[in-house]
């Protein structure tokens, strides 16, 4: 089953110390847990160095897009979420085993995936960015990646495209634990350019001061984030679709986009476009039933 592509950028020091002492830490409590049902409390798990969905912060604990929107999900739905943060790789393993609830860091929605998986309509569009060294020639066209190295986060939808994309374009593909790693080898030179998520890819920009920079050349498939659940329990996917769905019409996902990634979204963005039904349309699992969300 395909991974969730939970890219992490922060380059502060403080995530390289959070993954050695705090991410074990949670992993080892992960399988120590009582199992969790929807009904009793819900936990949803995020990848704690995913900048700027979700990155420690100062005092301990985790901030960041995706746990803004958790909480204000909470608010909707009536019911408090745990957050808990963990690598990525081990989220949904942990949600098929009943450890945590849903997904709640962004997951690339697409075909192979929502054949094992629930997923809520999507709050975010999704595009693969690059990113090369500031000082070096810019990349218009994917044929220019032919003869170079690109880093990208293992398990992703990147890893995958680049994996699968490889041959037709003559580059060669370096997968690198955490997404944070992989923007550490463009920086060191160990490759040449990088692969990640939108959002992901224009922090990464930001916190490498004036070392890299976003290229003109993306791969756009039309694909939006959405949150993961457990394909047996559409009653939470139901009702945290429906708590996006009031948070886009009460003006508070374009707050949230606008807070962490410095501009309005689009008009017409899945940030602000109510789908119909529930999860994603023209994607398995999407439920075509007509439904006016119950907002606070």
């Amino acid at each position: 089953m395909a991974r969730p592509d939970m890219e992490e950028t922060d380059m502060n020091p403080r995530n390289a110390l959070f993954r050695r002492l705090v991410l074990p830490a949670v992993a080892t409590l992960a399988l120590a847990a009582p199992a969790v049902h929807a009904q009793d409390k819900l936990i949803a798990g995020v990848d704690g160095t995913f900048a700027p969905h979700a990155m420690p912060k100062l005092g301990g604990g985790v901030e960041g897009f995706n746990v803004d929107l958790i909480n204000e999900i909470a608010k909707q739905i009536g019911k408090p979420i745990e957050i808990f943060a963990g690598q990525f790789s081990g989220l949904i393993p942990a949600m098929n085993a009943g450890k945590i609830s849903f997904v709640g860091a962004p997951t690339t929605v697409t075909p192979e995936r929502a054949a094992n998986l629930l997923f809520s309509e999507g709050y975010l569009n999704t595009y693969y960015a690059i990113v090369v060294p500031a000082k070096s020639r810019d990349i218009t066209s994917l044929e220019q990646l032919k003869g170079k190295t690109i880093s990208l986060n293992r398990g992703s939808a990147y890893d995958k495209w680049a994996q699968e994309n490889a041959a037709k374009y003559g580059f060669k593909v370096e997968s690198f634990g955490t997404n944070a790693d992989a923007v550490q080898a463009l920086i060191s030179g160990r490759a040449e350019a990088h692969m990640s998520g939108n959002t992901v890819a224009a922090y990464s920009v930001v916190k490498a001061n004036g070392q890299l920079k976003l290229a003109t050349a993306k791969v756009d498939e039309g694909l939006v984030w959405g949150a993961a659940f457990r394909k047996d329990d559409p009653q939470l996917r139901n009702a945290v679709d429906e708590a996006i769905e009031c948070l886009k019409m009460n003006g508070t996902l374009p707050r949230l986009y606008e807070k962490w990634f410095g501009q309005k979204p689009p008009a017409g963005s899945a940030t602000v476009t109510v789908f119909p039904g529930y999860g994603v349309p023209g994607m398995a699992g999407h439920d075509p039933k007509a439904h006016k969300p119950s907002c606070r």
